[in-house]
């Protein structure tokens, strides 16, 4: 344990609201969802809140910036260890600040052709969509973009591809990422974080973890990158081969 992680909690909700950068009002509403740890009632049945109330609203502001829903955060902090401490969870958002794609940026239809170099009709914008290029918002000249996938995304509106196909193959794409994904949390959870939990924490191992995950970061994506490229390579292979037979 950390000097931090044995502090009694010393912050009022407006001191915790202060310290996080947030309105007192977000705090509450956290509360009554779950998010946070209920506080501990001091004398004059004050609430007072700590370190961990802390480093929890950092990791959901942070979970937030990646554009994760409400509900997708419930069920990420749903999944961690319910003993973890503060340090473990700067940790947490450590990880998850290394790992953040760009952030989604939001664009007005004509900025968007601009940056595109073609005016876009409403079925490009659709297709667009459905690559997850980008996502309608309640204004329709307004768009959430992700600006690393445009430019494939414009050269595939001239490909002859049916707009199903691209949802059918956007959901298969997704299916597999998500089950490969999986598979590399729990590897790195199994061989990395628990073998780390169990040494005594360092201040020092929050900046090495996010080093780490970030040279990860970059492996990983190539390795998947690589194995897929090779596994679609001899899937058409085989697929040509049994048609020409």
């Amino acid at each position: 344990m950390t000097p931090t992680d044995t502090e009694e909690p010393t912050l009022t909700v407006d001191e915790l609201a202060a310290r996080a950068g947030v309105t007192v009002r977000t705090v509450r509403f956290y509360s009554t969802r779950g998010l946070l740890p209920p506080p501990a009632i001091g004398p004059r049945r004050v609430g007072r809140y700590g370190s961990d109330h802390l480093s929890r609203l950092a990791l959901i502001e942070e979970l937030q910036h990646q554009g994760m829903t409400l509900a997708a955060i419930e069920r990420y902090l749903e999944q961690l260890p319910p003993d973890l401490s503060a340090h473990d969870l700067a940790i947490h958002r450590a990880l998850v600040a290394s790992w953040a794609p760009e952030s989604a940026e939001e664009i007005t239809r004509r900025e968007l052709e601009r940056r595109a170099g073609r005016t876009l009709s409403d079925e490009d914008i659709d297709r667009l969509a459905a690559m997850g290029v980008l996502d309608r918002g309640t204004d329709p000249d307004v768009f959430r973009l992700d600006g690393g996938t445009l430019r494939l995304g414009v050269e595939l509106l001239d490909v002859p591809i049916a707009h199903e196909t691209i949802l059918a193959s956007r959901t298969v794409l997704l299916e597999h990422a998500r089950a490969a994904a999986h598979e590399l949390s729990r590897l790195f959870r199994d061989e990395v974080w628990n073998p780390y939990r169990e040494r005594e924490s360092d201040p020092d191992h929050v900046a090495a973890m996010k080093s780490l995950s970030a040279h990860m970061q970059p492996m990983v994506i190539q390795a998947l990158v690589t194995a897929f490229q090779r596994s679609l390579r001899e899937e058409l292979r085989t697929a040509f081969s049994a048609e020409a037979d």
